[in-house]
């Protein structure tokens, strides 16, 4: 049996992502976009809440489609609000919509968030090396720059703790803990 990081559980969903997904390098702007909205919503929840209704949040938020969301208006944001398959926090599904548009701004001025992320670790992951749970941070001064300039672009729902998980999730950190089998994969 292979050992994985301790905060995954035996849920099979949270397994999946964490053999799959967490702390893999991504670059893609769609999937990029997607993970700083999701790790928005999840603010004040756990993690695993958010995974269960990431289906459902593709699909009434066009699959993260940037210039679809940037353009939701009161009628889409009402409907949104009554859906039970998402967290319905009215700030939250409106930073959704601001930070499509902020995004759409940032590429309107030639910048991309695969380029704006990956530019904060030269273009490769930091390679942690955590041997417990307890000593991975919450947030690191890298995830406090990370946020204030988001929020200089306008940008919502960036705090340092969510831009840290969202660098752990999209791979800009290699926070497996020693003992996963997870972490030596990704190390290569």
């Amino acid at each position: 049996m292979q050992r994985r990081c301790g905060w995954c559980g035996d849920d099979p969903l949270y397994q999946k992502y964490h053999d799959t997904q967490w702390g893999v390098p991504l670059h893609d702007e769609r999937a990029l976009f997607e993970f700083l909205c999701l790790e928005g919503a999840q603010a004040g929840l756990s993690w695993l809440t958010v995974l269960r209704k990431r289906e459902h949040y593709k699909k009434v938020f066009d699959d993260f489609n940037a210039e679809k969301i940037a353009a939701y208006d009161d009628q889409k944001i009402t409907q949104l609000l009554q859906d039970p398959g998402i967290i319905r926090n009215k700030r939250k599904v409106n930073a959704f919509i601001n930070n499509a548009r902020c995004s759409l701004d940032m590429q309107g001025k030639g910048e991309s968030l695969n380029n704006f992320f990956w530019s904060f670790v030269d273009g490769t992951p930091i390679q942690n090396n955590w041997k417990t749970l307890a000593e991975v941070p919450a947030a690191t001064p890298l995830a406090s720059l990370v946020a204030k300039e988001l929020k200089s672009r306008g940008f919502t729902f960036v705090g340092p703790t969510i831009c840290y998980a969202l660098m752990q999730a999209i791979g800009m950190v290699n926070d497996h803990t020693t003992d996963c089998f997870r972490y030596q994969e990704l190390l290569a």
